[in-house]
């Protein structure tokens, strides 16, 4: 069970709202927090494309969603694989595009073929691939490092018509 010990700004607040205002993070488990608080109430089949600098945070927030989802055992970064499939209360796949070249390479991964609902896209280095269908929709959650442990994460989400 996560300890949510990150500050909510203002009584009765949505983690949405919270993260539209930006979340600050004091710890590796406060991240996690985070991403469980916003595992509980993100909709089924939702890509979330995860923006930032290396070390910003990125991996350990969507072990937040892992551990939420009650998925076990490690969770890492598929920096070579490119991406990794968790199952569990949802489907999870992590991808990590940071060594993708084209912005069209998302495409020849083939995930819409794994996807099985309710599944969440996590994308680190979505920009690599912005011209991927998938990514069209998605949520965006940028990281900023404040300094060797304090992150800033902000959630943007797209409008609908």
């Amino acid at each position: 069970m996560f300890f949510v010990s990150f500050v909510v700004k203002e009584k009765g607040m949505s983690i949405i709202a919270q993260l539209g205002e930006g979340v600050l993070c004091r710890s590796a488990e406060e991240t996690q927090a985070v991403a469980a608080s916003l595992a509980a109430i993100l909709p089924p089949d939702t890509v979330l494309a995860l923006r930032g600098d290396l070390g910003a945070g990125k991996t350990t927030f969507v072990q937040g969603l892992a551990r939420a989802w009650g998925i076990e055992g490690p969770v890492t970064s598929p920096t070579f694989a490119i991406y990794a499939p968790y199952h569990g209360a949802r489907l999870l796949i992590h991808v990590d595009a940071y060594r993708l070249t084209d912005a069209g390479a998302g495409e020849d991964l083939l995930i819409e073929d794994l996807l099985e609902s309710p599944w969440c896209l996590a994308v680190e280095w979505p920009e690599r691939i912005q011209d991927t269908w998938w990514l069209q929709d998605a949520w965006t959650l940028t990281f900023e490092s404040l300094d060797d442990t304090n992150r800033r994460i902000r959630l943007s989400i797209p409008k609908t018509p």
